[in-house]
C-alpha cells in the first residue's frame, strides 16, 4: 500500500454506547482520537482512549519483520509496506504478505461493551516454524487530551490472548507518537505512550491458526474467540439492512445509534462529538425511520424530551459531567417535525397523547419568552420569533473564534421562523386548531419581511441580506411557511441552486459575499471563522431535496438524485463538510441520514 493512501483513508466501527475503533487503513493514527478502544466511562460520554494500536510483527529464520506504521516527527515505520490490502464492509479487514506467510486482521468491537476483539488469521508456507508478536500501546487519558508525561494508568484494563506466552515490560514507554492530523488542525500533536509487555505465538510450518486478541475494561470471557464475536456482529448488522443497494450507508447509520440509560440517543459524529438534539432529530428519519427502527426512534424522542427545562430541550450534554446544555433556538421546535414524521411513519397516534403537554409547553414558552442561558427567545408583536444576542450562539451556524461569534445570527432568523410556523401547524393539529390563528399570522409577516426581492431570496435574519442556505427550511417542511407553487418558492430555489449548491452538499455562504470563505483549513481560530462562511455541509442536501420535490422540480429532482448516488451511494463514511476534500469529522450522523433518506425515497418511489 502507498503510504499516502494509507494515512488519508479512514475507517470507524462502534460499539452501540458511545465507544469506538478508528483509524487509518495502513494503521498509523494521525489524530489523537484514533485507537483500538476508545471507551465511554460513563456512556455514552466521558470518553477515553484504551488501547491505542496494536502492533504485529513476524518473525521468519530469525529476521524480524514489523508490520506495524507509527509515525514520529521525523521517522515512519514501514509495515505498510507488507500490507497487501485494507477493506472495510462490515469491519476493517488488512491483508499482510511477509515472504510466504499471509496475514489476515480483523478488527471487532463487542456490540455493548468496552471490548475490541483482533483476529489475526495466519497461514505459514514457509519451511519452518514462524513467530507472532503482538505489543499492545495503551493508555488511559480523555480522548480531548495527551499526554506529555510518562502515562500513568489509573483504571483496570484487561487483556490477552487465545494462546501464547505473554512477557511483561518495565517502564516501556512509546515516546513522541506523532498525530499529524492535530498538527494541520492547529493542536498539539505528539505524546507518549505505555508498552506494558507483549504476547508471543508460535505458527508451526505448513499450518494455518486463528489467534485471537482481546482488550476489555471488563473482566475478561476464560475463553477468546474473536471470531465468534465477528460473527455475531455480522449477524446484527445483516439484520438491520433492509435495502441491499444502501448497506454501506445503513451499516454507516448504526454507527449513530447508541443506548442511554434505558433509552436510545444520537451521536452527532465520530469522533469527538456526543449526542446533541439539533443533529438527532434533523438525523432522525434517516437514520431510525427509513431503517424502519421505530422503537429506538421513540426512545429517542423521549430522551431528549425528559431533559426539556423552561421550554428548551437541550441541545446536548457536557462530556465530563452529563448535565444538559440549553444552547439552541431550533432544537424544539425540530422536536415538532421528528414528532410527526415519527407519527407518519410508525401510526403510533398514542405517543401524541403522552407528550401533548410536554409539546405545548414548548410553545406557550416561545411565546412567553426564555431566557435561560441567555437565549433570548420571545414572539415579538408581529408574529415572528426572536432568539439569541450579540454574544449567543443558538442556531447552527454556531461557530465562535476567539470566543466571539462568527455567524452573530441574533435577532429573526429565517430558519427558526421557519420552524416556528410549521411547529404552531402541528401543535393546532394535536390541539384541534388551537395555533392555527397564531400560524396564520406569522406566515402572514413572514410573507412580508423576509422576501428579498432585490436578490430574489429571503434574508437570512432580518436586516441580514447574505445568501444563505437556511432560507430553504421555508420550502422543505411538513408545513412549509411559503407556499411551494408560487413565484417567490421558485425564485427562493433558483437563487440557492444557482449560488450555494454542489455536488458534496450546499455552502454556507455566497461567493462573492463579505467574508466568503472556500477553504477549512489552518488553526483553531481560522477553521472556525470558516467553519459557516462558505464550506460545504453535506446535510443541507436533505431539505434542499425535500424542496426541489415540494416545488414540483421533476426532472431537476432526478438528477440531483443521481449526483448524491454517484458521490455518496457506496459510502461507509460521510464527513461533516467539505471543501474540496472531506473535513471536520471523519463521519457525521446528519451527513450519513440525509443521503440515506434520500436514496431510499429514491428507491421506495
Amino acid at each position: 500500500m502507498k503510504l499516502e493512501n494509507g494515512l488519508t483513508k479512514e475507517w470507524i466501527i462502534t460499539n452501540g454506547i458511545g465507544g469506538y475503533a478508528g483509524s487509518t487503513a495502513c494503521g498509523a493514527n494521525t489524530r489523537k482520537y484514533h485507537g483500538l478502544l476508545v471507551a465511554p466511562l460513563n456512556p455514552p460520554l466521558n470518553r477515553c482512549l484504551i488501547l491505542s494500536k496494536l502492533d504485529e510483527s513476524i518473525e521468519i529464520a530469525g529476521e524480524g519483520h514489523a508490520l506495524y506504521t507509527n509515525m514520529c516527527k521525523n521517522y515512519i515505520s514501514e509495515g505498510y509496506k507488507y500490507l497487501d490490502s485494507f477493506t472495510k464492509e462490515y469491519i476493517p479487514t488488512f491483508n499482510y504478505s511477509v515472504k510466504k506467510v499471509k496475514i489476515e486482521k480483523q478488527i471487532c468491537m463487542e456490540y455493548g461493551k468496552n471490548t475490541v476483539y483482533v483476529l489475526y488469521t495466519i497461514k505459514n508456507d514457509e519451511k519452518e516454524s514462524v513467530k507472532l508478536t503482538l505489543a499492545p500501546i495503551i493508555n488511559y487519558r480523555n480522548f480531548h487530551h495527551l499526554t506529555k508525561t510518562v502515562p500513568n494508568i489509573t483504571g483496570s484494563i484487561f487483556m490477552n490472548t487465545s494462546e501464547g506466552e505473554y512477557i511483561e515490560h518495565k517502564d516501556d514507554v512509546f515516546y513522541n507518537m506523532y498525530y499529524i492530523e492535530e498538527e494541520k488542525r492547529g493542536f498539539e500533536a505528539e505524546e507518549n505512550l505505555l508498552i506494558p509487555g507483549r504476547y508471543e505465538i508460535d505458527i508451526p510450518a505448513g499450518e494455518e491458526k486463528e489467534i485471537s486478541f482481546v482488550c476489555s475494561l471488563d473482566k475478561l470471557p476464560k475463553k477468546i474467540d474473536a471470531k465468534k464475536i465477528i460473527n455475531t456482529e455480522i449477524e446484527r448488522l445483516n439484520k438491520l439492512i433492509n435495502f441491499e443497494e444502501l448497506k454501506p450507508l445503513i451499516i454507516a447509520a448504526d454507527n449513530f445509534v447508541i443506548k442511554k440509560g434505558k433509552l436510545h440517543s444520537i451521536i452527532a459524529g465520530y469522533p469527538w462529538f456526543a449526542d446533541w438534539a439539533r443533529d438527532a432529530f434533523i438525523s432522525f428519519e434517516g437514520l431510525l425511520l427509513v431503517t424502519e427502527r421505530y422503537d429506538i426512534a421513540k426512545d429517542v424522542l423521549k430522551m431528549f424530551i425528559k431533559d426539556i427545562k423552561c421550554g428548551l430541550v437541550p441541545n446536548g450534554y457536557d462530556e465530563m459531567t452529563g448535565k444538559p446544555l440549553y444552547n439552541s433556538a431550533d432544537a424544539s421546535l425540530l422536536l415538532f417535525e421528528a414528532v410527526q414524521r415519527y407519527v407518519d411513519y410508525s401510526g403510533d397516534y398514542e405517543f401524541i397523547g403522552e407528550i401533548k403537554d410536554k409539546l405545548a409547553h414548548i410553545i406557550e414558552s416561545y411565546k412567553s419568552g426564555i431566557t435561560l442561558d441567555d437565549n433570548n427567545i420571545y414572539l415579538d408583536t408581529d408574529y415572528l420569533l426572536v432568539s439569541g444576542t450579540e454574544h449567543t450562539q443558538n442556531t447552527w451556524m454556531d461557530a465562535k473564534a476567539g470566543g466571539n461569534p462568527v455567524t452573530p445570527r441574533n435577532g429573526k432568523a429565517v430558519e427558526i421562523n421557519a420552524m416556528w410556523y410549521n411547529a404552531l401547524i402541528i401543535m393546532g393539529e394535536i390541539a384541534e386548531g388551537e395555533y392555527h390563528e397564531l400560524a396564520e399570522k406569522t406566515k402572514k409577516a413572514f410573507m412580508k419581511k423576509f422576501y428579498n426581492k432585490d436578490k430574489k431570496c429571503l434574508y437570512d435574519v432580518i436586516g441580514d441580506d447574505k445568501i444563505r442556505p437556511n432560507q430553504i427550511f421555508a420550502l422543505s417542511l411538513t408545513n412549509p411557511i411559503i407556499e411551494p407553487n408560487t413565484k417567490i418558492a421558485k425564485e427562493i430555489l433558483a437563487t440557492v441552486t444557482d449560488k450555494l449548491v454542489t455536488k458534496y452538499g450546499l455552502k454556507t455562504l455566497a461567493k462573492g459575499e463579505e467574508n466568503y470563505k472556500d477553504k477549512y483549513e489552518g488553526d483553531e481560530y481560522m477553521r472556525d471563522a470558516s467553519y459557516h462562511q462558505g464550506i460545504i455541509w453535506p446535510w443541507l442536501l436533505g431539505p434542499y431535496g425535500d424542496s426541489l420535490r415540494r416545488v414540483g422540480k421533476v426532472s431537476e429532482y432526478k438528477e440531483f438524485v443521481e449526483s448524491v448516488k454517484k458521490v455518496f451511494g457506496s459510502e461507509y463514511m460521510i464527513s461533516e463538510l467539505y471543501d474540496t476534500k472531506p473535513k471536520g469529522t471523519m463521519t457525521q450522523a446528519w451527513s450519513v441520514a440525509e443521503v440515506l433518506r434520500i436514496l431510499v425515497g429514491e428507491i421506495c418511489e
